[in-house]
């Protein structure tokens, strides 16, 4: 176990002391947030390197030549780029990137880059905010996570397979269930669009469309459901809509730097408008939140090690990065104890309709 010493070494902002140079005042003077500035570094990163690489693909080139670009850019697609991008679309969704004046930008990352990583047209946007945060894991969120075991890769298996094969359909059934019509739309329309836009793609280039949007496409669909899955794996069946109790917070991680913060799941659902900076200063101040509702916080890892040692049950090396918050545990054999009990399906049935979220 570990004991929070109040060293945090996540990113938060620091406005800088030297003047701003012509582009940088020129791209602040575009977005709606100056903190946001790395978003449109990324996105022009993306759009003059991945971009023109899925255009090459579809030229007639030498087979040596076509390999490497191939190669390049699935290795800069999941290893350099799907953190990044992922979890910037998820910054972008929860708050408007670009201010009103350069409005029409805001389409450019779902629209243009987001395919390039398999993320259909608005199916996110429409699933995360339209669904997942007002349902906050509960029996009505599609993606829940309480009716499986939680530590079992058979769990997942059907999780996942639900997910892949009914998630868009169950996403429509949702939004005519809440007669929220208009995200039904854009959720079916991004989906449609983009299986249609393969279909043509794969006629006029079968290899470059599968290595440019179809193996991304099935890549992103399991990832995300991995990383959901590790965000909401312990959940206290007597609170199952306190988002401190059915989330959790990694901290002081790479994965922190590289993604945005995204460690920080708990105070997302708390406060999902939040800027992704100022999540590790939010969790010092109400660190009393996190020690009354016995969250569960680890220091050192983040989610694809949750889901890893989860999937491998491997209970004792999560103990080791498991943050002991007000010295409640004298031993990781009691962590242990506690962080089984919080991984065990729960049975809808017993679970309140309504949500009240914390």
């Amino acid at each position: 176990m570990k004991v929070f010493n109040n060293i945090i070494t996540d990113p938060v902002y620091v406005k800088p002391t030297e003047p701003d140079t012509f582009l940088q005042r020129t791209f602040k003077s575009m977005i709606r947030d100056e903190r946001d500035l790395p978003f449109v570094y990324l996105t022009l990163e993306l759009t003059l390197i991945l971009l023109p690489l899925a255009i090459i693909l579809y030229f007639p080139l030498p087979a040596w030549a076509w390999w490497t670009a191939a190669i390049a850019y699935q290795v800069l697609n999941n290893f350099r780029y799907k953190g990044p991008f992922g979890l910037m679309l998820h910054c972008t969704s929860h708050r408007v990137f670009f201010n009103k004046k350069y409005g029409f930008l805001n389409h450019y990352l779902p629209w243009v880059i987001g395919p390039l990583f398999g993320q259909t047209p608005e199916t996110y946007y429409t699933h995360h905010i339209g669904m997942h945060h007002p349902e906050n894991n509960m029996p009505e969120d599609d993606s829940c996570t309480m009716p499986y075991q939680r530590d079992s890769f058979r769990g997942f298996s059907k999780y996942l397979t639900a997910f892949f094969f009914a998630g868009v359909i169950n996403l429509a059934r949702y939004f005519i269930r809440k007669n929220r019509k208009k995200l039904m739309v854009r959720a079916a329309r991004g989906e449609l669009l983009f299986i249609a836009a393969c279909i043509g793609l794969s006629f006029i280039n079968f290899p470059a469309t599968f290595v440019v949007f179809i193996l991304p496409f099935l890549i992103s669909r399991v990832i995300m459901m991995v990383g959901n899955w590790a965000q909401h794996a312990f959940i206290d069946v007597n609170a199952p809509d306190n988002s401190y109790r059915n989330s959790i917070t990694c901290i002081n991680t790479k994965y922190n730097h590289k993604c945005w913060n995204d460690g920080y799941h708990i105070s997302h659902h708390v406060k999902p408008s939040m800027h992704w900076t100022e999540h590790p200063v939010y969790f010092r101040q109400t660190l009393h939140e996190y020690i009354e509702n016995d969250s569960i916080v680890f220091d050192g890892i983040h989610f694809l090690h949750v889901w890893l040692w989860l999937m491998s049950k491997r209970y004792d090396l999560l103990a080791r990065h498991f943050v002991n918050l007000g010295n409640k545990y004298s031993s990781d054999e009691e962590i242990i104890a506690f962080l089984k009990a919080r991984t065990k399906k729960i049975d809808l049935a017993t679970v309140p309709a309504t949500t009240a979220v914390a």
